[in-house]
């Protein structure tokens, strides 16, 4: 579907230079972008580049002369570039209804508008609210339930009771609600604790693909409202992710540990078990974290520490074979002045 730069501007609330009638069908990179494409530019590489591109507007934050171009102007290019793409590449949504293939059970509720796609299993007492869709071989457990607009992605696992709340997405391979890794030691065997608990998800929450949510030992293992999960991450049984977090692939949270809102862990970052992290804190990639962290800190490091003491430490030890080899020149400079002094004293006449 064909928009006019005005169109568009009016929906990014922003402003026209150039053309406001003039069409645009689809949206390209500058290397790629043909005419009737919009691209966007976030400094003045990018924006050269979209100039010189066959694109016919360019999306942009900052006060660039027009020229030939039709520019759009908004208050930032890369929010803008998020809220345009969904114009010329709206998502796909199946009709409404239940596949054939499915099994929904009896005393399960699937709301009218709701999609159950083929050879999906809704379990008794689960109930799927307004405009969710579940694609293919999507498995909902009993009693558990999916709040209005979410989308669950091929092969999504939910256990009993596992809870989502509205506009919730999660990516293929997800399993939430697995038993938690608790065992006790009994009589020279690992004696495994029930799980009993579950996993409540928060509005607008988006977790990644191959991701695992271990339910509570007891209570709920919760993920706080706005919250975004990168893929191949293990959050483990009775962790608090606060609000609007965003947890990188790979991460690892061992058992009972809380994260406050607006936490960032990086890549690869594990997390030991029963920690507090406060609130806005950043973790760097690959650290290790054993202790709690107050908020508003970057930590980085195995273990991790506060990162400016990390970036000290990372110094000296680059510092390291310099002060080494000048240890040694020292050490042999001493040794040379030891034989001096123990010849010396051998060629003194005796007293």
């Amino acid at each position: 579907m064909p928009w006019t730069a005005a169109q568009i501007a009016a929906h990014l609330q922003g402003e026209v230079a150039g053309n406001p009638d003039i069409e645009l069908t689809g949206f390209a990179p500058a290397k790629a972008a043909k005419t009737g494409d919009l691209t966007f530019a976030e400094n003045d590489e990018y924006f050269e580049a979209a100039r010189q591109s066959a694109a016919s507007a360019i999306l942009v934050a900052a006060d660039y002369p027009a020229g030939d171009k039709t520019l759009i102007k908004v208050k930032n290019a890369r929010v803008a570039f998020a809220r345009v793409l969904p114009l010329f590449f709206p998502e796909r949504r199946p009709p409404a209804g239940v596949h054939p293939t499915a099994v929904v059970a009896a005393g399960a509720q699937v709301d009218a508008t709701a999609a159950v796609g083929p050879y999906c299993v809704v379990a008794a007492g689960a109930i799927i609210g307004p405009g969710t869709i579940l694609e293919s071989h999507v498995h909902v457990g009993e009693g558990a339930r999916v709040g209005a607009d979410c989308r669950l992605f091929p092969h999504v696992t939910l256990y009993p009771g596992v809870q989502l709340g509205q506009r919730v997405r999660v990516h293929a391979g997800t399993v939430i609600g697995s038993d938690g890794f608790g065992y006790v030691m009994d009589e020279g065997k690992h004696l495994k604790v029930p799980q009993i608990g579950t996993v409540i998800i928060h509005d607008d929450v988006e977790i990644g693909a191959n991701v695992t949510i271990d339910r509570g030992a007891l209570g709920p293992t919760v993920i706080g409202r706005g919250t975004k999960i990168d893929n191949l991450v293990q959050i483990a049984h009775n962790v608090t992710i606060g609000e609007h977090c965003i947890i990188v692939a790979q991460v690892g949270i061992a058992g009972s540990t809380s994260l406050g809102n607006y936490v960032v862990l990086a890549g690869q970052v594990g997390i030991a078990g029963h920690l507090k992290i406060g609130n806005q804190v950043t973790v760097a990639a690959q650290s290790g974290v054993m202790h709690d962290i107050p908020d508003g800190q970057k930590w980085l490091g195995s273990p991790a520490q506060p990162d400016r003491q990390t970036k000290r430490q990372l110094i000296a030890i680059t510092q390291l074979p310099d002060l080494i080899r000048r240890v040694r020149e020292l050490e042999q400079k001493l040794e040379k002045m030891g034989e001096g002094a123990e010849a010396q004293r051998a060629s003194d006449p005796a007293p």
